[in-house]
């Protein structure tokens, strides 16, 4: 009999990556991740909310946990990028209902 795998299946490969992204949508400062990948997160996240805030500290940290200059360069480009575009579909309420 055909069976479909999915995640739900504790065998499937992805059941793991699927665990993490649902403990990384409910807090990821509680989510099993490596120190280099909290280092990331904590970045990303201080420099969405609050980037005005960012000193190189930060950027020393991501140094401390193993990233070079050109992955903490990609770091900052793919977040910068998505906020800037999440910002400008908000602006042209891509979306949103038709008003």
């Amino acid at each position: 009999m055909f069976r479909r795998a999915s995640s739900a299946d504790p065998e499937h490969p992805t059941a793991a990556t699927d665990e993490l992204a649902a403990e990384l949508r409910r807090d990821y400062t509680k989510a099993s991740l490596s120190p280099a990948d909290r280092a990331m997160l904590d970045f990303v996240v201080k420099l969405t909310r609050t980037p005005y805030k960012h000193t190189s500290a930060d950027v020393e940290k991501l140094r401390a946990v193993g990233f070079d200059d050109t992955g903490i360069l990609q770091i900052t480009m793919i977040a910068a990028y998505f906020n800037y575009i999440n910002r400008v579909a908000d602006a042209l309420g891509v979306g949103k209902p038709a008003e």
